[in-house]
């Protein structure tokens, strides 16, 4: 079975330090893990649209796609069935909004915050979102 989501970091560059948007979840053994915000494409959507769509719903934050970060691929199993699921990271610029997670209409998102960039790589649970978040750090600074 495939999957397909989006999503990646919304940053925001107002105050002295970029800061970056992520989600607390639950994960199977009810351990809360921070992670950056994703979510499954709907309908026609293309996966830039999905992240922006699901950045928003789970952050609060609306965001602007600054670069693509790359996609992650993985396997789980869930219900007796191999999943392989393809996600797609952008790097977003904060335009609006307020952090919560009321909009997250799967109410997965258990908790936001706004984290340095420098300590998401002790924050994030998953390798390969730290090394998204890394990659997401070196585009800011090519781009000041």
């Amino acid at each position: 079975m495939e999957e397909t989501s989006a999503g990646g970091l919304v940053v925001d560059r107002s105050g002295e330090a970029p800061r970056g948007a992520v989600i607390a979840r639950l994960n199977r053994a009810g351990r809360v893990e921070w992670c950056l915000p994703k979510g499954h494409l709907e309908l026609d959507e293309t996966p830039e649209q999905a992240a922006v769509r699901e950045i928003e719903e789970e952050t609060g934050i609306r965001g602007r796609i600054l670069h693509g970060l790359g996609t992650i691929d993985y396997w789980f199993s869930v219900e007796g069935k191999r999943v392989h699921k393809h996600v797609h990271h952008y790097l977003l610029l904060a335009t609006g909004g307020q952090l919560s997670t009321e909009g997250d209409p799967d109410h997965e998102a258990i908790d936001v915050a706004w984290v340095p960039l420098p300590e998401l790589d002790q924050k994030l649970a998953f390798p390969n979102e730290r090394r998204i978040a890394r990659e997401a750090s070196v585009r800011l600074l090519d781009s000041a």
